[in-house]
């Protein structure tokens, strides 16, 4: 995910947090110390009911990097890759090198998301119960205020929310965890992926519209934050779910084909030791290209894009060798009968714009995002048939 940094591994998976995780943790530590915690806390001073806000908050997240590893676990052990996790607004999500290609495995690694929920909640629980019967010891124990302690008080609220977490999750709409099981169900008694896609993204539409009509009618009954809140949950899991059907399809549709069907040939090449005013004139602007692959000695040394250009002032144009702003490495390239799923994978990956074509060490062209797209809705308008 994009605008994220890493924190730390776990079992050879990177944890990150998006940077939308400190404005909802904020909001969320907030919340609980004015509210939650104000309310079943009284007794207390301030500074500690924002002190729990914080590690409850903490604690929340925590339970969510326990589910998305759950999810990752599972993945692996069934010979999927996993990047990375990442933590952002709406929680977290497990970054896959490739989608299941069993219904049997998306079924699995689905379920076992909303079920650690359901675990994490009961084990809180019992030791709220625990922590309240005064079986186990507290050091901060508080007057009768419903809650026997600080402890009590946040051990409740995680049993109570990863218990929601998990009742959320299995809500039958794509992409939600419920959703990949309606899916994985559909997809192995119609063996049709996108079929199975397009119900459960439908289901996962209506989910969301329905948060959304749920917003604008808590907006309208008084409860303007809660409100705004559901409503944009519910923007999330309808534009989430289109997205993921139009990705689905497209992978689909991509199936069979080759790099060589949507990649441009050419034989533009340019050497290091070309000032980037040539190349602006003489590739960029008189062939419309936006990259060039950049040779020497018949070797692929690097590639020049139009937003490396930019980066120069003009008036260096003319004395600055393409070299020098170039990229060097990692150059990563695919050849000609790599299929199309394939590149857009490492073009996603790696968040690139194009990618080298090499065929037998020399530079055979490039492969945009652009390319893909065009050659994808040729194939649409003209229905053309890729093998299997």
């Amino acid at each position: 995910m994009r605008s994220s940094f890493r924190l730390f591994r776990i079992a050879g998976i990177d944890i990150g947090i998006h940077f939308s995780w400190i404005l909802i943790f904020v909001l969320i530590a907030t919340t609980l110390a004015l509210g939650f915690f104000k309310t079943a806390l009284p007794n207390v001073s301030t500074a500690t009911q924002w002190a729990a806000g914080v590690l409850a908050a903490l604690a929340l997240f925590a339970s969510v990097l326990v589910h998305e590893l759950a999810h990752s676990l599972v993945a692996k052990a069934r010979g999927i890759p996993v990047r990375s996790i990442t933590l952002f607004i709406f929680g977290g999500v497990s970054n896959l090198e490739q989608e299941p290609e069993k219904p049997g495995v998306e079924f699995v690694m689905a379920v076992v998301g909303p079920l650690t929920s359901l675990v994490l909640g009961f084990v809180f629980w019992l030791a709220y119960r625990g922590m309240q019967s005064g079986s186990v010891a507290s050091p901060l124990a508080l007057p009768a205020t419903g809650y026997d302690s600080v402890w009590a008080a946040t051990l409740y609220y995680l049993a109570y929310i990863n218990i929601l977490l998990a009742a959320f999750n299995i809500l039958p709409g794509f992409p939600l965890d419920g959703g990949r099981v309606l899916r994985s169900i559909v997809w192995g008694a119609t063996g049709n992926l996108v079929r199975a896609t397009n119900v459960a993204a439908t289901v996962g539409r209506v989910f969301g519209w329905g948060f959304i009509a749920l917003g604008v009618f808590w907006i309208f009954t008084g409860s303007l934050i809660g409100g705004i809140w559901i409503a944009f949950i519910g923007w999330f899991l309808s534009s989430a779910a289109e997205t993921n059907r139009a990705e689905v399809t497209m992978r689909e549709h991509l199936a069979g084909a080759k790099v060589k069907d949507a990649m441009v040939q050419y034989q533009d090449t340019i050497s290091p030791q070309t000032p980037v005013s040539e190349l602006v004139q003489g590739v960029f602007s008189q062939r419309y290209r936006r990259a060039v692959p950049v040779c020497e000695d018949n070797r692929t040394v690097g590639i020049v894009t139009i937003s490396d250009v930019k980066g120069l002032p003009q008036d260096k144009w003319p004395t600055t060798p393409v070299g020098q702003i170039m990229t060097r490495e990692p150059l990563y390239s695919v050849s000609p009968d790599d299929d199309l799923n394939t590149a857009m994978k490492l073009i996603a990956q790696h968040d690139l714009n194009q990618l080298l074509v090499m065929n037998q060490g020399q530079c055979a062209g490039l492969l945009s995002r652009a390319e893909i797209i065009r050659y994808l809705q040729l194939a649409q308008e003209l229905k053309i048939k890729t093998p299997r």
